[in-house]
């Protein structure tokens, strides 16, 4: 190799040393972020229904500021290199993902769809090539909302919420019907679907305990 050569590669290298360390920095704060707000909403299965939006008022504006964190992404990938870095954030932007669904479950008893959990996030289309909520990203936080949910399930019983399961069974379900009809070929994503029927089982059974004791109208009479 040429010299000039060596120092256009080198050049290269160097830059990409600064653009992975810049996006660290961003993924540090975002994880920071991230941590908090999952730590805020794990106040949920001990706190009852009446005092939930006092919880979910404490968690908004810790979700609101992961917005500054996708917009400096935004700022540091260069057009047309999402794919190339976007595996240093996912982890963070799925626990963002999960914590917005679930935070919009509790407050509605609805699914948070992909373009409203971008939006949320601070996320805007001409920023697609470089920063943007993958599909399997959001699929993630949705499995991980259910597995929380399930724990929600057996806690909101020992809280006197005898309605809740039945509420999160319902929803489960819904949600796991169009698991079904994707084509998953991810296989990550495939197994953590799979395990779904696992968490789908605990609420049934706490469904079921709970209707059996009387203690609430059943899943078919709330479906109803």
């Amino acid at each position: 190799m040429d010299s000039q050569n060596l120092e256009r590669i080198n050049s290269m290298l160097d830059a990409e040393v600064e653009i992975r360390e810049k996006i660290k920095e961003q993924v540090t704060e975002f994880d920071k972020r991230t941590r908090t707000l999952v730590g805020i909403l794990n106040r949920i299965h001990s706190t009852r229904s009446e005092k939930m939006s006092t919880l979910l008022d404490q968690a908004r504006p810790v979700l609101d500021s992961c917005r500054e964190t996708t917009a400096a992404l935004a700022d540091i990938v260069p057009p047309d290199q999402f794919w190339k870095w976007k595996d240093m954030w996912s982890l963070s932007l799925r626990s963002a993902v999960f914590s917005a669904t679930l935070m919009e479950y509790l407050n509605s008893g609805t699914l948070l769809s992909l373009p409203a959990v971008a939006e949320t996030l601070g996320f805007k289309p001409e920023w697609k090539d470089r920063v943007t909520l993958a599909v399997e990203d959001y699929l993630h936080g949705v499995i991980t909302l259910v597995n929380e949910l399930s724990r929600l399930a057996v806690n909101s019983v020992t809280l006197g919420d005898f309605e809740q399961p039945i509420k999160i069974s319902l929803f489960v379900k819904d949600i796991f019907a169009g698991f079904s009809m994707l084509n998953l070929k991810n296989d990550t994503l495939r197994r953590r679907y799979d395990s779904l029927k696992y968490d789908i089982k605990k609420i049934e059974e706490v469904v079921y305990d709970v209707s059996l004791r009387k203690l609430a109208p059943s899943a078919q009479e709330k479906a109803e």
